[in-house]
C-alpha cells in the first residue's frame, strides 16, 4: 500500500507544528490487524499529537521509506498476532540502520509472542536491540499514556 492510499484509508492528522509530537503508528508486514492502530491513532490525536497511521502489513522497506520521509518523534509498533517480538526485532534493526532514524524514539507493543506475555527476556532482548519502550500485552495503557507524555514534556530537542 503507498504512502497516498494509506492516507486516504487510515487518515491523516495535519501537522500544524504545534507542541504536540510527530506519530508514526503502524504494524509491521505480517500482522493485518488494524483496531489496534485505530485506537492507538485516538488515543495519541487525543492526547494532541499529530498521527501519521499507515495500516497494517507494511513491508519494511515502506515503514523505513515513511518514517525517514517524515521525520517522526515517535514510532508506535503494535502487533497483534503474536509475531511481534520476531517481526519487531528485523524491523529495529532496519530503523536504526538508517541515520535520521537511529534516534528517533521508538516503542513496540501488543502481543509480541505466542507463548503468553510478559516475558522479561523478550522485553530486555527488543530493549537492548533498539527499542526505547516494550508494551506489552497486559501493561496498562495507563503506562503507554505516561511514557508519551513523558517525552512530550521533555525539554524542546529532547526525547527520551
Amino acid at each position: 500500500m503507498d504512502q497516498q492510499h494509506a492516507v486516504e484509508q487510515y487518515g491523516e492528522t495535519a501537522g500544524t507544528g504545534g507542541p504536540g509530537l510527530d506519530v508514526v503508528v503502524t504494524t509491521m508486514a505480517s500482522d493485518s490487524h488494524t483496531w489496534n492502530l485505530f485506537f492507538l491513532q485516538l488515543l495519541l490525536e487525543e492526547l494532541g499529537h499529530r498521527v501519521t497511521n499507515l495500516g497494517a502489513c507494511v513491508p519494511d522497506e515502506l515503514l523505513v521509506a515513511e518514517c525517514s520521509r517524515n521525520a517522526p518523534d515517535l514510532i508506535v509498533l503494535s502487533s497483534v498476532n503474536g509475531h511481534g517480538f520476531h517481526d519487531g526485532l528485523r524491523v529495529i534493526a532496519a530503523l536504526r540502520a538508517r541515520p535520521e532514524l537511529a534516534r528517533t524514539t521508538t516503542v513496540i507493543g501488543g502481543k509480541l509472542g505466542i507463548a503468553g506475555s510478559g516475558a522479561p527476556a523478550r522485553r530486555r532482548e527488543l530493549l537492548a536491540a533498539g527499542f526505547d519502550g516494550v508494551f506489552e500485552e497486559g501493561r496498562s495503557v495507563g503506562d503507554f499514556r505516561s511514557f508519551v507524555g513523558s517525552l512530550a514534556t521533555a525539554p524542546s530537542g529532547v526525547l527520551l
